[in-house]
């Protein structure tokens, strides 16, 4: 009996032991999130590099973009499937790596493609884009921004995830913040990606419509300060404080109540 006792005793003892092989897990897999955010890092801040080293910036410049508009042009009449395509996959790279260039850009859509075309092929790049750089922003900085900071961010974090659509929405119609910084700010907080995408597609048809429309007149624009004159810019800012109606009514509502 005592040998059967001992002998079910290490039978019951079996599964503890592979306790400490299976502590290993979360590590090793630790590392490769850790391994993974450094290639991620990498590649950034190479892509950023790359660009300011080789003066790409260059050609992204209103000057460039007049003086090679017949070539330009002559290239996308003759190869229109493989223009719009180059078009929106250099956008997405511009925007996922929060290089200077989009507003000339958008010209470039709209004189080539024409004000409803290029806003489009604008948008499908600028969203993409934009949601590559979200993404790679929560992937490498939201834990840490939370574990840092939690106690002082968590009531902003959960006002925001409530609002996050009508947030977005004024944010990306407002041209006082940033679109970069728009897409990396939003990457730490907890907003849902399909909320972030819809607003983001949603919110920058405005600008991107006065922009790809003003490529169309493109040989009579001396700077971008003609087309976001004071006017342009109060009507976004108007936009933008529209979106925020929807929080202040609920707001209000939830006072008197």
């Amino acid at each position: 009996m005592n040998n059967h006792k001992s002998f079910a005793g290490a039978t019951m003892a079996e599964p503890n032991a592979s306790i400490p092989a299976s502590v290993g897990v979360p590590s090793e897999s630790q590392g490769k999130s850790s391994q993974g955010k450094i290639i991620i890092a990498v590649l950034f801040a190479a892509a950023i590099g790359a660009f300011f080293y080789f003066d790409f910036k260059q050609y992204l410049t209103l000057e460039a973009l007049k003086s090679n508009r017949d070539s330009l042009l002559a290239f996308t009449e003759g190869n229109y499937a493989t223009a719009v395509a180059l078009f929106i996959c250099v956008y997405i790279v511009q925007t996922a790596f929060s290089l200077p260039g989009g507003a000339i850009l958008t010209l470039a859509g709209g004189f080539l493609f024409g004000s409803l075309a290029g806003t489009l092929y604008v948008n499908l790049g600028a969203t993409t884009g934009a949601t590559l750089a979200f993404l790679a922003a929560r992937y490498l900085l939201r834990d840490w921004v939370e574990g840092k900071f939690g106690n002082r961010i968590g009531p902003i974090q959960e006002g925001f995830s409530k609002n996050a659509f009508s947030y977005l929405m004024t944010l990306r119609l407002i041209p006082a913040f940033p679109f970069f910084l728009v897409n990396l700010v939003s990457g730490l907080t907890r907003v849902k990606l399909g909320t972030y995408v819809a607003a983001t597609a949603i919110g920058i048809i405005p600008g991107s419509f006065v922009f790809a429309y003003a490529g169309r007149q493109l040989g009579t624009i001396n700077s971008l300060r003609e087309i976001a004159s004071p006017n342009v810019l109060l009507a976004f800012t108007l936009l933008g404080l529209l979106a925020l109606m929807p929080i202040l009514y609920r707001k209000f509502i939830a006072k008197k109540a």
